[in-house]
């Protein structure tokens, strides 16, 4: 037996040796910067996606890098309903923030006790947060102001984003940026001149409508084809944005310490596509580059854009709130999903209410106001070139079966599509004995969906509130503004809360 006095200094001798090797241990790595880029308005046409009229060499440098996801969607194919999902991790229809841009000073929306958006919870943490345009992340330094953010409820500027740009945050504090893109709002609502100028500046070519091929639920008309051209040279403006902002990131020595997270808000703003519950209009492209994140890797498992959200707060080393719905598909060991989940309802003056759930190979879509037009009259939308073609050629009988699809004048209560056999989902086997199976597996799923995230949507907007906000708060094309066909579809739409009701 050792005697007292030694046993005593051998044991302070390892207690030495083992606090030395607690100071000389590294201290844990800060969590990493975090770049969200949102372009609006554009489904995956990217070259790394597989679209072969146009090359987008920054995605796919981004894609090789890192992750690229191909079964990518969101919950909602309108701006600020997506928008109000994804910054809360939340199905919009399950905070009330389903109709489009629908918080106004009299009938404000609130998000429901221990929700909060994503950026406040970081910057509470300890993030420099900021949300800002392309021009704003590329101009580094001094005051910015908050981009688009296009939420539908009632939130404090303040505790959620920063005002200086993120060059100016504290030393060693890491930044949590949003850059949004304008992606396919450049094109506008018609082919013209000012947007093939800027791409010609910007790009030195543009795509020739004769290069394009376009999907078969689309004529060949020389407008649509024109646009579609145009709606690519947004791609590829996109993609060089895309390029600048990596560059800069590496510019700027932070490329390696940043998690980039590339997507866009919705689909292809066109005829069936935004705002219809299509793949076109909520598939989305989403790129994930960064530490940690694998490289050159695709997944195919289904992901919604409230995962992101998730995700987010997992990067940051956050927990994850109680109330939020998405998941983090970055984890180590995510939880698949076996189906993904969008809605649509009211956007802008015209009342609608769809839902939808997806799985690897087929969608269910459920129309809730089956006597209806699919292309209800909207003012937005009824103003855009390519609709005003779709009409007129439907009127001259030059559509043919697919293409006429979405001119009729009423909706099937279910709609079923094999997406492997299908994939425009132009063929509805809701009515085909030989699906019934799948269509009961759809058709439950998305019931139980509707029950356990409570849908709001389930009963119509209140006329009162429906009036104030499109009558007087007009967000539409400027406050007070006065335009005969806005008020006419409103009228519309009251004549047909009576006459063409929401069905259960």
């Amino acid at each position: 037996m050792l005697p007292i006095m030694k046993l005593r200094s051998l044991l302070l001798l390892l207690i030495s040796c083992t606090a030395s090797r607690a100071l000389a241990a590294d201290p844990p790595s800060p969590p990493p910067n975090i770049v969200w880029i949102l372009a609006e308005d554009m489904s995956p046409h990217f070259s790394c996606y597989g679209e072969k009229s146009i090359r987008t060499p920054n995605v796919d440098a981004l894609a090789a890098q890192g992750t690229r996801f191909s079964r990518a969607f969101v919950t909602a194919p309108i701006c600020s309903i997506s928008r109000s999902a994804l910054i809360t991790g939340c199905y919009q229809t399950s905070i009330g923030c389903q109709n489009h841009r629908s918080s106004s000073a009299k009938f404000p929306i609130t998000l429901p006790d221990g929700i909060r958006p994503v950026p406040q919870l970081l910057k509470e943490a300890g993030y420099h947060t900021c949300n800002l345009t392309f021009d704003d992340f590329i101009h580094t330094g001094g005051s910015v102001k908050i981009a688009k953010t296009d939420y539908n409820f009632v939130w404090d500027p303040a505790a959620t984003y920063s005002l200086m740009n993120w060059a100016e945050r504290k030393a060693g504090q890491p930044f949590f940026v949003q850059i949004q893109l304008n992606g396919g709002k450049f094109r506008g609502q018609a082919p013209g001149p000012a947007w093939p100028e800027k791409v010609r500046a910007t790009l030195g070519s543009t795509t020739s409508p004769a290069d394009v091929t376009l999907p078969p639920y689309l004529p060949d008309d020389e407008t649509i084809r024109a646009d579609w051209a145009q709606y690519l040279d947004t791609v590829r403006y996109t993609d060089w944005e895309v390029g600048r902002i990596v560059q800069h990131l590496r510019e700027a020595g932070e490329l390696d310490r940043t998690v980039i997270i590339f997507w866009t808000d919705h689909g292809i703003s066109h005829v069936r596509n935004k705002q219809f519950l299509y793949d076109g209009g909520i598939h989305v492209p989403l790129i994930v580059r960064g530490p940690g994140i694998p490289a050159g890797r695709v997944r195919d498992d289904l992901v919604e854009h409230i995962d992101i959200t998730a995700a987010t707060l997992a990067l940051a080393r956050l927990p994850l709130p109680t109330q939020l719905q998405g998941r983090d598909f970055l984890a180590a060991h995510p939880t698949p999903r076996e189906f993904i989940f969008a809605a649509r309802d009211r956007a802008d003056e015209t009342v609608d209410r769809i839902r939808c759930v997806r799985s690897a190979g087929f969608k269910y879509i459920r129309n809730f106001y089956p006597t209806r037009p699919y292309l209800q009259p909207n003012r937005y939308k009824d103003e855009k070139a390519i609709v005003q073609a779709m009409r007129r050629l439907h009127a001259e009988g030059k559509l043919n079966a697919d293409q006429a699809l979405i001119m009729a004048d009423t909706r099937p209560r279910e709609e079923l599509y094999d997406l492997t056999a299908d994939p425009f989902e132009l063929h509805n086997l809701a009515a085909d004995p030989t699906h019934t199976t799948t269509l009961t597996r759809h058709r439950q799923a998305l019931d139980d969906w509707m029950l356990r995230f409570d849908d709001h949507g389930r009963t119509p907007e209140p006329e009162e509130i429906y009036l104030n906000y499109l009558t007087d708060e007009r967000p539409e094309n400027g406050r007070n503004a006065r335009n005969e066909i806005l008020e006419n579809n409103i009228q519309l739409m009251l004549r047909w809360s009576k006459e063409k009701p929401m069905q259960p």
